[in-house]
């Protein structure tokens, strides 16, 4: 059993009581809430007569249904329209902060909360929604939840859980030139399998961590749960503090060093006991993209999609059915295959340093002919740091379309759609079956660089031949 982690202190800190049933009964510092899964859990809450127990601990924004072409209300979609009146009621009523458009604070919900200092280390930090996990960049442990348990929270302020097993990646090596944090949790993911992390809380540790920026490691943790990971985090640092100073909501100058040496006492001891642990060499790295219908099927670019004898057992049948709906052929290069649709943003990776990287691919270069690019900065303020710095000219004169925040395609609750079988390199975390709004839509996730190495190619080339 783990012993000593950061996992372990921040559980022990939020332990309320333990139930007869062996679950823990936790405290949540921090709720976020959005337009897609709140709504029940609101309307849940007025049927039982019940109030919210902490409504400062509740945070609101509207990511997932706005459109990203023109925000101006009332939305054209009606359904998405009523879902955002639904939240600024419950908000109203109810005394919640919420991030409106409009408001600068306004974006996806797990790009808004680390960037305003909301996401700090050594708290429990729940969502409804999947990619929670990206907020343990900071040193929290972050769960994504169901609706009954949203409307759990708001009532309690608590999740009742059962405690995870710890599992440490260690990256040993260096990143080497056009290999991204997206890179690396794609291999990962490919290595050990979508249901490896069924059970665990990663721990993502060693030198190859460290070097990595905030936003970096955000990716990283954001895609835990493609992995089976309820959770993954990293040990706060001086990074970590760093991107925290100053923030909206971050503590103040009477209370910052104290926060800090308290921050500091969370992180995993040097004799710290883990339930499993496997290691890495950063530096055997390609830059990695997905073939398949689950983000565990995915190659070096200069490899080929493997022959289903080469697989597992347990992976030959999924695998027949991704080259059947993919429409690609074992032992084949993905390098050349033609792409309709390239979409940067999402939680994942649309961050400012994110549009930087894939900035510096399109600088100079055009659109293929044929290829629809656009980029999705995921917040009021993401969108605002990269216009000062003129990255949306930059994609703009190479033929991209320059969108307003949300989530847009990488789930496609919005306008933002594949269409038939259209074929979409994506920075988003998903590649299911009609993950990005059609049934038969293909998915190819990688990281914004490779996206906007393949939309000035018009077809999938490895990021390294266009690098300066």
């Amino acid at each position: 059993m783990s012993c000593k982690t950061l996992y372990d202190k921040v559980w022990d800190l939020h332990r309320v009581t333990e139930l007869p049933s062996g679950s823990t009964q936790l405290f949540v510092g921090l709720h976020l809430i959005h337009e897609v899964t709140s709504p029940q859990a609101f309307s849940s809450l007025e049927e039982k007569g019940l109030n919210l127990f902490c409504p400062e601990r509740t945070i609101a924004t509207v990511d997932h249904i706005v459109p990203t072409k023109n925000q101006i209300r009332p939305f054209s979609d009606h359904l998405a329209e009523q879902m955002l009146q639904k939240l600024e009621e419950n908000c109203s009523k109810h005394s919640i902060k919420f991030f409106n458009i409009g408001s600068g604070n306004q974006g996806i919900v797990h790009v808004i909360a680390p960037e305003t200092g909301l996401t700090q280390p050594g708290m429990t930090i729940v969502c409804g929604d999947s990619h929670t996990s990206t907020h343990g960049a900071f040193g929290s442990i972050a769960f994504g939840i169901g609706t009954s348990q949203v409307r759990d929270v708001l009532a309690s302020q608590t999740l009742t859980m059962k405690k995870l097993k710890v599992r440490r990646l260690w990256f040993s090596g260096k990143l080497k030139k056009g290999v991204f944090a997206k890179d690396l949790i794609l291999h990962v993911i490919q290595k050990l399998g979508v249901k490896a992390g069924v059970g665990y809380a990663y721990e993502f540790s060693g030198p190859v961590i460290d070097n990595l920026s905030m936003e970096e490691r955000m990716t990283i943790c954001n895609m835990s749960i493609e992995g089976g990971a309820r959770c993954g985090y990293i040990n706060p640092d001086q990074k970590t503090f760093d991107y925290l100073k100053g923030k909206e909501y971050s503590p103040k100058e009477e209370n910052w060093d104290s926060a800090v040496k308290w921050w500091q006492s969370l992180s995993s001891e040097e004799n710290a006991t883990y339930d499993d642990e496997v290691k890495f060499d950063a530096s055997e790295i390609a830059p990695t993209i997905t073939w398949g219908i689950t983000p565990g099927q995915s190659i070096a670019i200069d490899s080929c999609i493997p022959k289903p004898e080469s697989l597992e057992n347990s992976d030959q049948q999924t695998a027949l059915e991704a080259y059947k709906y993919m429409n690609l052929k074992p032992g084949i290069s993905l390098e050349g295959l033609k792409i309709d649709v390239c979409f940067i943003g999402s939680c994942t990776n649309g961050r400012l340093s994110d549009l930087q990287k894939a900035a510096e691919i399109a600088k100079g270069r055009q659109v293929a002919k044929g290829v629809k690019a656009f980029v999705v900065p995921g917040s009021e303020k993401v969108a605002k740091q990269a216009e000062e710095k003129g990255l949306h000219q930059i994609f703009i004169k190479a033929g991209f379309e320059w969108r307003k925040p949300g989530c847009s395609m990488c789930l496609a609750m919005n306008p933002d759609k594949l269409e038939k079988d259209q074929i979409s390199a994506s920075s988003s975390n998903r590649n299911f079956k009609g993950r990005q709004g059609s049934a038969k839509g293909r998915t190819l996730l990688m990281s914004p660089a490779m996206v906007a190495a393949a939309a000035v190619n018009g077809a999938i080339i490895d990021v390294r031949k266009l690098l300066h």
